[in-house]
C-alpha cells in the first residue's frame, strides 16, 4: 500500500509542482508559511525543516530559537491556480523542538492532544463550522468600513461583485478538498457565510485557515477587503462562527438517542453540560480580541446567557432539529465562538470541556424556554449567569481554569494570559470616536 508521503512525491512529479509551501499557525491563530523546492521535498519527510522559533509570536525563548516543522503529507492540496504555469502545493505541519519532541506550544499538536483523548474513551470528534465574515472597499471613509451592497439575510443578486467573490470562493474551495454545505448573503450589508461540511476536528482546523487565506486572496484580487473581525461596524450584526460539535463512536452518532424526548443520549447530556460549566472558562480562546466583546451582547443574535435550547436563538448552545434521513445528524451548536479565533485551540477548549461534562457526569439543567422572537434573554435555571462582557473578564475566568491550563499546557497558557492581557492594556489606553463624540464638547 503507498504510504502517503510516497504519494505527495509522485503527485508533485506529476503536476509539476514548483513550491510546495509548509503551513503551520502560531499561537494568536496567524497562518505562517515558507516554501521549499520538490527537491527537498524527501528530506522534509524525513527529517523536517529546522526554522527559528524565536522571531514566531509565542513560540520560543531566544535560548530555544531551533523548531523543526515536519510536514502532514495527509493535509497536501494542490492550491487554486493564480494564473501562471508554476504549480503550487500546500501541506500543514507539525512543530517539534531540534530535539524531535513535540512543541508543547504548536496549536496543532493542542488539538491533537484532546483529540486523541476523545479517541481513547472510544470517540471521534467532529465539527461542522458556519464562517461569517464582511467584504469591504479597500478604502474607509473617515475611518469606517464602506460596505458593498446593503443586502440581507439570503438577498440574490446575479451581478454584483460580492457574490461573484463568494462564487469564487466557492470553487476555490472545492478545487482544495473543502466541501461546502451552504453559502449565503448575511443579515448585515455586505456580510456573507459559507458554511462547511462536518469533517474531524483536526481536518476542520485545517480548512479554516485554508478558508481565511483564500476568503482574503480572492477578494484581495478584485481589489475588494475581506475582514474576519467579530464586529467591523456597529449598529449591524457582528460576524460569529457558530460551530456544530458531534462525537461518533464505533461509526454511530453517540449523541443520539432515539428512545428519550429530546433525542439526546447521556453522552450529548454529560457533552452540553461541560460545555455550559465551562463557558466562561474557555471564552477568552473561542473569542480572543477586544473586538470580540463588541459582538457578545444583547440584541444582535450572539449569545450573552449561558443557557440550552431547541428553540431560542439566544441560548449560547442550540440543539438543532435533527432530519428525518436518520439519527446521524444530532448535534449541539455552540454560538459564542467568532471567526478570529484560532480553531486549533477554540476546538481543543470545546472538545475537552464537553468531554469533563461526560467523564464527571455532570447533570444537564432543563432547557431555556421558547420565545415569541426566538431571542429572549432569559438564562437557564443553573447557568442564569452571562458570559464574559469584555476580554479582561474572560482572561480573569481562563486565568482560574485548570481546565484550560490543562488543556493548553503550561507553555501556551502562560503565553496566552501574558499576550491577551498586553491587548487590553493597549485598549484601555485608547480614546474611541465615541467619547469624543459623547464628552467632548459638553464637558
Amino acid at each position: 500500500m503507498e504510504r502517503p508521503q510516497d504519494y505527495v512525491l509522485r503527485r508533485v512529479t506529476e503536476r509539476g509542482v514548483r513550491l510546495v509551501r509548509l503551513w503551520f499557525t502560531d499561537v494568536a491563530g496567524q497562518l505562517k508559511s515558507f516554501a521549499i523546492s520538490p527537491a527537498e521535498l524527501e528530506a522534509a519527510f524525513e527529517k523536517g525543516m529546522v526554522f527559528d522559533g524565536s522571531s514566531i509570536e509565542g513560540f520560543s525563548r531566544i535560548a530555544e530559537e531551533d523548531m523543526v516543522a515536519q510536514p502532514d503529507p495527509e493535509t497536501f492540496e494542490l492550491m487554486p491556480s493564480s494564473g501562471s504555469d508554476d504549480a503550487t502545493a500546500r501541506m500543514f505541519c507539525d512543530i517539534s523542538g531540534a530535539d524531535g519532541t513535540p512543541f508543547s506550544g504548536d496549536p496543532r499538536g493542542v488539538l491533537r492532544r484532546v483529540m486523541d483523548r476523545a479517541h481513547a474513551a472510544g470517540f471521534t470528534f467532529y465539527v461542522a463550522p458556519e464562517m461569517e465574515y464582511f467584504l469591504f472597499e479597500p478604502e474607509r471613509a473617515n475611518g469606517i468600513p464602506v460596505p458593498l451592497d446593503s443586502g440581507s439575510y439570503f438577498d440574490l443578486t446575479t451581478a454584483d461583485i460580492s457574490t461573484d467573490i463568494r462564487h469564487r470562493t466557492l470553487s476555490a474551495l472545492e478545487a482544495m478538498g473543502i466541501p461546502v454545505e451552504y453559502s449565503f448573503h448575511e443579515d448585515a450589508p455586505s456580510q456573507h457565510e459559507i458554511d462547511l461540511r462536518y469533517d474531524d476536528a483536526l481536518t476542520m482546523a485545517d480548512s479554516v485557515m485554508t478558508f481565511r487565506l483564500l476568503v482574503r486572496e480572492i477578494a484581495f484580487e478584485r481589489g475588494v477587503h475581506a475582514t474576519f473581525m467579530p464586529k467591523p461596524l456597529a449598529g449591524v450584526q457582528g460576524s460569529g462562527m457558530h460551530t456544530h460539535l458531534s462525537l461518533f463512536s464505533e461509526g454511530r452518532n453517540a449523541f443520539s438517542d432515539p428512545s428519550k424526548p429530546d433525542g439526546l443520549s447521556e453522552v450529548a447530556r454529560g457533552f452540553v453540560a461541560g460545555l455550559l460549566t465551562h463557558a466562561r472558562e474557555i471564552t477568552a480562546v473561542t473569542n480572543q480580541l477586544v473586538n470580540s466583546y463588541k459582538r457578545l451582547v444583547a440584541g444582535y443574535e450572539a449569545p450573552v446567557a449561558i443557557s440550552w435550547a431547541r428553540s431560542n436563538r439566544a441560548a449560547l448552545i442550540r440543539v438543532p432539529p435533527t432530519r428525518t434521513s436518520g439519527e446521524e445528524s444530532t448535534r449541539v451548536e455552540y454560538r459564542a465562538p467568532d471567526p478570529a479565533c484560532n480553531p486549533y485551540l477554540a476546538f481543543a477548549v470545546m472538545l475537552a470541556a464537553g468531554l469533563r461534562g461526560i467523564e464527571q457526569g455532570y447533570t444537564l439543567p432543563p432547557e431555556t424556554p421558547p420565545s415569541i422572537t426566538g431571542y429572549s434573554d432569559h438564562g437557564g435555571p443553573a447557568y442564569g449567569h452571562n458570559l464574559p462582557s469584555s476580554l479582561a473578564e474572560a482572561l480573569d475566568e481562563m486565568e482560574g481554569s485548570a481546565l484550560v491550563a490543562e488543556t493548553l499546557g503550561q507553555h501556551l497558557f502562560r503565553w496566552f494570559l501574558r499576550n491577551k492581557r498586553r491587548e487590553w492594556a493597549a485598549y484601555q489606553t485608547q480614546v474611541t470616536q465615541f467619547e469624543l463624540d459623547n464628552y467632548y464638547a459638553s464637558l
